[in-house]
């Protein structure tokens, strides 16, 4: 799995997993734009149940610049993950330069009622060299 999912990070018995692609059909470098897709895998080994209330996410263009991104659940969910399973989950990001980053957070709530922030680990998005 480490090789479909490269970026991983733990947070109280919670995995975030990411991969990501880049999609030359839905960029247009000759008018600065590049755009990836990502899959997100959240595991949960914990001892009970979690929801994924909402999102946070830095991303940085390769120029240096940042743009915060805050919104509740993911593509339009705020899913339910039962110890021992996992929920995918796929969305894309945009970006006026060949290269970037993106980091974050989800804010989860336990069956207990305890709430936590779940790191998502910082990923890099690198388009492809293109022969001029």
């Amino acid at each position: 799995m480490k090789a479909f999912f490269p970026s991983s990070e733990t947070t109280q018995g919670i995995t975030v997993r990411v991969s990501v692609s880049y999609l030359p059909e839905q960029s247009e470098p000759g008018r600065g734009r590049w755009f990836w897709a990502y899959h997100i895998r959240i595991e949960n080994d914990g001892e009970q149940a979690v929801q994924l209330l909402t999102r946070h996410w830095t991303i940085t263009d390769g120029r240096g610049a940042r743009h915060s991104v805050e919104g509740e659940g993911v593509v339009g969910e705020q899913p339910l993950i039962a110890p021992g399973a996992s929920y995918d989950y796929v969305s894309g990001c945009p970006l006026a330069t060949p290269t970037g980053s993106m980091l974050g957070s989800y804010r989860m709530i336990g069956a207990d009622g305890a709430r936590m922030d779940v790191a998502i680990p910082k990923f890099a998005l690198i388009a492809p060299a293109v022969a001029e």
